[in-house]
């Protein structure tokens, strides 16, 4: 199938590329699919689960940290030391406090 791309106005040529792409995710779609099959066959026929094989998930999100810090004028306030320092926290040390004093012991 030969396509002429020099008669084509940018509008079709737009849409032949949102096409191709869509066609494009969807031949990935299908081959991963595949291939899940095949490695399912795989390690039902040896007896062996995925976890079993490679052990834990990987990335994605970690699990919820226990607080580390915490507000002294608000005790609902904590953080985990993890991300962005919250506001109280920044506001804390700018008032003279030091990390240690807004430890939860």
């Amino acid at each position: 199938m030969a396509i002429n791309l020099s008669k084509l106005s940018r509008k079709q040529l737009a849409e032949l590329v949102n096409k191709a792409k869509a066609r494009e995710a969807s031949l990935v779609r299908e081959e991963i699919a595949r291939v899940r099959t095949k490695v399912d066959k795989l390690l039902k026929a040896e007896g062996y689960t995925f976890a079993e094989v490679y052990g834990a998930r990987r990335g994605g999100k970690r699990g919820k940290v226990a607080p580390k810090y915490r507000n002294p004028a608000n005790a609902a306030e904590t953080w985990s030391g993890r991300g962005k320092r919250p506001r109280w926290f920044t506001a804390a040390l700018k008032a003279g406090k030091k990390e240690k004093d807004l430890l939860i012991k």
